[in-house]
């Protein structure tokens, strides 16, 4: 058990427009590499937002500011230990390559409404993006330049 450091923010990478589920995600992250997958333990994502807004979640955990062990999810190479991490569908352009802010307006509000209720419960966190921590284009936004206009400078 870890303490919770880092609140992570990743898009799926797909092109704007695209449905995608959780039972997709897990194969991507989970299914042997052989099959196509990751071949990770875990799936990389603690909740994730759908297009028309719906948060669901992909991991359990108990809300509190310690990582256990059974809520560890593989999002950010040397942050899982001490992370929890959102994903919005989208992410790419409808070329699939491009990286793109493709957030719907469902997206912007459920999005506006969980971080601040998670940073109003872990006041301490640090919000941040992937791109942040890795040599990414995801989230495909400022995620601290959004924050700041949803009320919240760290």
């Amino acid at each position: 058990m870890a303490q919770l450091k880092y609140l992570v923010i990743h898009c799926t990478a797909t092109p704007e427009g695209r449905a995608v589920s959780s039972d997709e995600i897990r194969r991507w992250h989970t299914a042997p590499i052989a099959q196509g997958g990751r071949g990770w333990k875990q799936v990389g994502y603690t909740d994730m937002i759908h297009l028309d807004g719906r948060v669901e979640r992909l991991v359990k955990n108990n809300e509190d500011a310690q990582v256990d062990p059974w809520e560890v999810t593989n999002g950010a190479v040397g942050y899982n230990q001490i992370s929890r991490h959102v994903v919005y569908v989208g992410g790419c352009a409808r070329d699939g390559k491009t990286p793109k802010d493709t957030r719907t307006p469902q997206q912007l509000e459920s999005m506006r409404k969980y971080v601040l209720d998670f940073h109003s419960k872990h006041p301490g966190i640090r919000i941040i993006g992937h791109n942040e921590v890795a040599r990414k284009a995801c989230p495909s936004f400022n995620v601290q330049q959004w924050l700041s206009t949803i009320g919240i400078n760290q």
